[in-house]
């Protein structure tokens, strides 16, 4: 039998190790070494937060830390490009020719998706066409993985852990399955890039099969960001120049200033004809 004295040290001992272990699980980290424990950290917060045993314990098994997930959030060279080149490179002719196409295509579907929400079409097909060449390249990146490891890293800890659980939770709630879970390497989702807390917010079953498919479905992906930027304030009837309020809703969509006069150049020269 252990002495009082060392048995109250090793249960001391102990109960540190369970508050290091857990302040590892909810802080942060600048590499992969403490992702491991702090990823059973966040399972356990997750469960905490209502989510099912079995989704968490099977959309989180085997996570690793990305470090090319890092190495990109850190350059994203692009935005450090001025406008006029930035813009150049984006609203190429093979775009504008595809978005006027797209347009008059879905002419109907634009026209009722304004009616409800107000947002016309030549923004939505901006959108669409920058984000993801009208829905040709999503990205390939397993989500799971993107999210937990900007949730782990302490640039952005707190946004990306409350990501990571909205994505937990169109798994639980059956909106996606865990393969349709790829997209870039910020962890974006479908045909306009919704991170999973907008997904979970401003998804739209517009085509009326039951499911809000923002992977596959035009029709609810174009409703869903029109709804998107509906719910962010966008004002009826009017421009999106820069200077007006309308293209501030556009800054919800994106932070960079580049990006955004560049959604609202396209949307001019697609509204041109």
């Amino acid at each position: 039998m252990k002495h009082p004295s060392v048995r109250a040290a090793c249960l001391l001992a102990a109960a540190l190790s369970l508050l290091c272990g857990d302040a590892r699980a909810q802080g942060c980290g600048q590499s992969a070494e403490g992702f491991s424990a702090w990823l059973e950290g966040f399972k356990r917060h997750a469960i905490d937060q209502g989510l099912s045993t079995s989704t968490v314990a099977v959309a989180l098994a085997g996570v690793n830390y990305d470090p090319e997930v890092i190495r990109l959030d850190r350059s994203q060279k692009p935005f450090k490009l001025t406008f006029e080149k930035f813009a150049a490179q984006r609203i190429t002719k093979g775009r504008l020719r595809i978005g006027r196409r797209v347009l008059q295509q879905h002419a109907e579907l634009l026209a009722q998706i304004e009616q409800r929400f107000g947002v016309p079409g030549p923004i939505l097909v901006a959108i669409w066409g920058l984000e993801t060449d009208f829905g040709t390249h999503m990205g390939e990146r397993p989500v799971v993985r993107s999210l937990a490891t900007l949730a782990y890293d302490c640039r952005r800890s707190e946004r990306f852990q409350g990501e990571l659980l909205s994505a937990l939770r169109l798994l639980d709630r059956g909106d996606l399955r865990l393969f349709e879970l790829r997209g870039a390497w910020a962890g974006e989702l479908g045909q306009t890039q919704f991170l999973a807390s907008s997904y979970e917010r401003f998804a739209v079953d517009f085509d009326g099969d039951g499911r809000a498919d923002l992977l596959h479905s035009v029709p609810d992906v174009l409703a869903s960001t029109a709804h998107y930027l509906w719910g962010h304030g966008w004002n009826p009837g009017g421009g999106w120049e820069p200077g007006t309020a309308n293209f501030e809703v556009i800054a919800s969509w994106n932070r960079s200033k580049i990006y955004q006069k560049t959604i609202a150049l396209f949307a001019t020269r697609l509204a041109r004809g």
